[in-house]
């Protein structure tokens, strides 16, 4: 199983994160990438198999407390944050300016 925090726009957001199958999560992110945002995942794959991947996601929410890692970030309705990761990997995130945003 793979961890994913959702990160969405909504006010009221506490940032869950939920266990996905290696399949699950092969949906979801595309190969060699740990960053998604919502709209690409679904111009990407198939509706329907989304559909029940997600459904079966929501229900194996994980206490922060109990999770050991975390392989990827998914992003709701925050399309500015794409700039940050224009290669969908958060160690390559960088400022709008091109500059590292983590030395090393």
């Amino acid at each position: 199983m793979k961890n994913i925090q959702v990160i969405d726009a909504a006010e009221n957001c506490v940032y869950d994160i939920f266990a996905a199958t290696e399949t699950e999560f092969a949906l979801i992110f595309a190969p060699g990438q740990d960053i998604a945002f919502i709209d690409e995942v679904y111009n990407r794959e198939d509706e329907e198999s989304l559909k029940l991947a997600f459904k079966n996601i929501w229900l194996r929410r994980i206490s922060k407390a109990e999770v050991q890692g975390i392989h990827g970030l998914l992003f709701y309705q925050l399309d500015a944050k794409k700039v940050y990761y224009p290669t969908r990997k958060d160690e390559e995130a960088i400022n709008p300016n091109g500059s590292r945003l983590r030395a090393g």
